[in-house]
């Protein structure tokens, strides 16, 4: 446990600490967020606001991740290094993403194919190594099963994996993006995350089919405790940022935050083998993805059978339609805080379900 507090610690320290020095640093070179002129009217008062503010709580996991086993003394693990390498490379994806952004002065930066493609080659270099390094019981940090509670089901092959996981990452990554619309939408839903990985870490550590004790149901996840430290350490930088970040927000986290949440996510949901918890874990990232797909697909269909598109949402993602019809920004994040926060509490219950007595 003294490791996963470290973690925790050192990396909420340089997030609080670390966050109003960046925004000097952006405000001093003039990188400001630019805003979309379709987007809600009142968003454009947010321009010029500091963005990249990911990078803080990047750098403070790494910190708080290296500090707390140096600590402790304690080994790193690969599905730490593997989790964290893939939240660092979408990261820098996000972070180039950013700088063309603020340094043309346009809403747009990748092009969307280039992007992708930066989130293909991390994603392959985690999904392939993910199959690799067997430990002393050949357990590898991640099999080619799909999982909920645990693996499930016959092997998919190590090809189909990869393909599976590519998918997992670049959902969850744009969807933590297009949550990203309001101040501290997706810092506080991806905080929550994080702490239920925390727990569920914990969990398998102390029900691990490597123990001196076998439990009926325990778990074959190959660094249960590393994963913790993790998620902890993310955590604690995500709440140091999410400071500077609450309404009104002094600064944004940028497709630098967002696609590094998305993958941090996505590896620790594929590393303890709860690939479709997540889902439920990320209920509201999931409802604010669907909303844009709904209305994008609804507005296609009608307009190539009835000549005009029509449109579900006032607009989408779901946030700007509730903004549309006259909430207050901070009553729109409280709330999905709120709702987010059942779908956690409903993600773990299902976690802890199967250990539930019977009859």
């Amino acid at each position: 446990m003294l490791n996963i507090m470290l973690a925790a610690a050192v990396s909420l320290f340089i997030g609080m600490v670390g966050t109003p020095v960046w925004i000097r640093i952006v405000r001093r070179l003039g990188y400001g967020q630019m805003i979309r002129e379709e987007g809600p009217q009142a968003h454009h008062g947010k321009r010029g606001t500091p963005t990249m503010g990911g990078a803080v709580f990047i750098v403070g996991s790494l910190v708080g991740y290296a500090v707390a086993h140096m600590v402790t003394q304690t080994t790193p693990t690969v599905s730490g290094a593997l989790v964290l390498l893939l939240m660092t490379g979408l990261g820098l994806v996000g972070f180039v993403d950013d700088y063309i952004k603020v340094f043309k002065q346009r809403s747009l930066g990748l092009r969307s194919g280039a992007k992708m493609i930066g989130i293909v080659l991390v994603g392959v270099v985690f999904a392939v190594g993910s199959l690799n390094f067997p430990n002393g019981y050949d357990v590898t940090p991640a099999t080619d099963h799909l999982s909920f509670l645990r693996d499930f089901g016959p092997s998919i092959g190590p090809y189909l994996f990869v393909l599976w996981a590519l998918f997992l990452i670049a959902a969850v990554s744009n969807g933590v993006n297009l949550t990203d619309g309001l101040d501290g939408l997706a810092a506080g839903p991806a905080a929550m995350v994080l702490a239920a990985y925390v727990i569920i870490g914990n969990w398998q550590l102390r029900n691990s089919c490597f123990g001196s004790g076998l439990a009926p149901n325990c778990y074959s996840v190959r660094d249960p405790l590393d994963l913790a430290v993790v998620a902890a350490a993310v955590l604690g930088g995500v709440f140091g940022f999410l400071w500077w970040n609450a309404p009104p927000a002094k600064v944004f986290m940028g497709d630098t935050g967002s696609l590094a949440l998305g993958g941090v996510l996505v590896g620790l949901a594929i590393l303890t083998r709860t690939q479709f918890l997540l889902a439920i874990l990320c209920g509201l990232i999931v409802m604010i993805t669907l909303s844009v797909m709904i209305q994008v697909g609804v507005f296609r269909v009608t307009q190539k059978f009835t000549g005009t598109g029509k449109r579900v949402f006032k607009m989408a993602p779901l946030q700007h339609h509730f903004e549309l019809s006259g909430w207050a920004e901070t009553t729109i994040v409280v709330r999905f805080w709120l709702m987010s926060a059942l779908f956690v509490a409903l993600g773990i219950g299902l976690f802890y379900l199967e250990w539930m007595p019977k009859g």
